[in-house]
């Protein structure tokens, strides 16, 4: 495996006696993509802005490509395309002129990727930024992000705004970073978003990670819920055993990890009357650590 691009050792962050993050422990590599997923109020964004350089860490360190985020914070940007939570654009500008300025302040000079990329955005860069609704502006932000060839891409709760077609634009606009070698972190509260594009998903609950997950292992499983006619198993196809609460009300409900021919055989042989078998998710996961 890669050496991480990006490290974080016990990062907190203290604000007088209220710890917004606590002892963050997180690594990305190379062509990955990894996905913060939380509520609101769960560490999300104090996280993303420590790895920035634009918090300083209470205890523990964030470093970029080997440079501390706080020590050396302007050469570790230099590694970073990051679209905050809130913008703040330059309103009095075009959208080509700020992606123009912004590549500028990198010593770089946008070409024909611009329009390509702004024509799957469905944005008139050319327009002012005055004139664009809060989801034009944010496509624009995305665009200017997009743009550069950074190893690290930071985005912070991305698809605000848009609309659902422009959010799996973007994800596959991600998944294509990711195919060119860029390193991509993210935050979100869309279980769908990080299923879809996520490498591993690090679940935040009150600052803390409870959670770490690889995606391959969780797309392996399979979840079924199954309505009876008569009794239920005690154990599922694995020997694991079935919620004694379901099998009360005539039910089944478990994850099945394995080949789907043992799966099905088994299920043959059971008293359907109804039956789901879809993609495990991060569902159960999300909801036992935040209900």
């Amino acid at each position: 495996m890669s050496a991480p691009l990006l490290d974080a050792e016990n990062l907190t962050k203290d604000y007088g006696a209220f710890r917004a993050l606590a002892g963050l422990n997180l690594s990305v590599v190379p062509g990955e993509v990894v996905g913060l997923l939380g509520p609101n109020g769960s560490g999300k964004s104090t996280a993303l802005r420590l790895m920035l350089g634009f918090l300083r860490p209470t205890s523990g360190r964030a470093r970029i490509a080997g440079f501390d985020c706080w020590a050396d914070s302007v050469e570790a940007r230099k590694r970073v395309a990051y679209l905050p939570g809130e913008l703040r654009l330059y309103d009095s500008m075009t959208g080509r002129r700020l992606v123009a300025f912004l590549s500028h302040l990198r010593g770089a000079r946008p070409g024909p990727e611009v329009d390509a990329l702004a024509k799957k955005l469905d944005i008139d860069i050319d327009r002012p930024l005055t004139h664009m609704s809060s989801g034009m502006k944010r496509k624009v932000a995305l665009l200017a992000v997009l743009v550069p060839n950074v190893p690290l891409i930071i985005l912070d709760e991305p698809t605000n705004t848009l609309d659902p077609t422009m959010r799996d634009e973007l994800l596959d606009q991600l998944k294509a970073a990711k195919a060119r070698g860029q390193a991509v972190l993210f935050s979100s509260h869309v279980l769908h978003e990080v299923e879809t594009v996520c490498d591993r998903v690090a679940v935040l609950r009150r600052g803390e990670l409870v959670h770490l997950q690889p995606m391959d292992a969780l797309r392996e499983g399979r979840a079924v819920r199954a309505r009876l006619t008569g009794p239920a198993p005690a154990t599922g196809p694995d020997q694991t055993p079935l919620d004694a609460a379901a099998r009360a009300a005539g039910r089944m409900e478990f994850t099945f990890r394995g080949p789907l021919p043992v799966l099905l055989d088994w299920l043959a042989r059971q008293p359907v009357a109804d039956l789901v078998i879809e993609p495990q998710g991060l569902g159960p996961i999300y909801k036992k650590f935040h209900g």
